[in-house]
């Protein structure tokens, strides 16, 4: 594990087979494609928290998987592999999905624990809490002064959220991020919806967690086809990195109509997520 992501060198993205949000599928609409591109494999589920399995809401803390649909992704998870990848801490997300029996990779996959109770976490994690503590007091200090706006720290990153933000406000907000990203260079800014996040520099993502999990688990194999449900940019990563090898599906309406993605399929919204989790649960 620390040999995965010891490297403190970013890798460039690659816009290949990226393309217009309208042009992608629907998923619900689209079944048959979506059930020939599983085949007769056993799918490994990979679903984003946030935006995916709950709706965005004003505070991170607001977003609680309703009991319903929670009995949809444990079903799920009885039938074949589920894992969750968030960038939310681990501990977190696992508490609000509530299903002790998943495979859970918090902060974007720097910190797994494995359905069999097994964790790793970035070994290099001492290096970077102290400059991660210092980041936080001096984000306390900028973004304070600034109505709506909110830090959240996470053991391995912090967010900056600025969904309540007003907009004649908002350039305040960035001057500040900017500060201090330049104060910063060991950081890396993620872009998210109303949230930006600032991380370790280490060439880590969702889309190595996912690569990662699939051979740690043994679900790299011809019986096993891999599918990540995702809504964000940071989703984008293993959108990007499962091209090819599995179905993707964004979790997004046709509202933004500047959006790109590598998903293959998409669906509007929450409920139609766990419509589709419900059908491809095997009988």
């Amino acid at each position: 594990w620390s040999t995965i992501l010891g490297s403190s060198t970013l890798t460039d993205s690659n816009d290949a087979g990226r393309r217009p949000l309208a042009d992608v599928p629907h998923a619900l609409d689209d079944m048959d494609a979506l059930l020939a591109a599983i085949g007769d494999r056993t799918p490994a589920i990979f679903l984003d928290y946030d935006g995916t399995l709950t709706p965005i809401v004003e505070r991170p803390e607001w977003a609680v998987l309703s009991a319903e649909d929670r009995a949809v992704v444990e079903t799920l998870s009885q039938k074949v592999p589920v894992a969750v990848v968030s960038g939310r801490d681990r501990p977190d997300v696992e508490n609000l999905v509530g299903i002790r029996s998943l495979t859970f990779a918090g902060s974007h996959g720097f910190d797994i624990r494995t359905a069999d109770g097994k964790s790793v976490e970035h070994a290099g994690w001492d290096r970077f809490g102290p400059m991660l503590d210092d980041t936080e007091n001096r984000l306390h200090a900028l973004l304070d002064l600034i109505d709506g706006a909110q830090i959240e720290r996470k053991k391995f990153s912090i967010a900056c959220h600025y969904r309540r933000v007003a907009d004649d406000d908002y350039p305040k907000f960035r001057t500040a991020l900017d500060k201090i990203l330049a104060a910063k260079p060991d950081l890396k800014e993620k872009t998210g919806k109303k949230v930006f996040e600032l991380q370790p520099r280490i060439d880590w993502d969702k889309g190595k967690a996912v690569d990662y999990l699939l051979k740690a688990l043994k679900l790299d194999d011809a019986g096993h086809v891999p599918m990540f449900f995702g809504d964000d940019v940071t989703d984008e990563d293993a959108f990007r990195s499962l091209q090819g090898r599995g179905p993707c599906v964004i979790c997004a309406d046709l509202h933004d109509a500047d959006r790109t993605t590598y998903a293959s399929f998409r669906v509007d919204d929450v409920p139609q997520v766990i419509s589709l989790l419900r059908r491809l649960t095997p009988a």
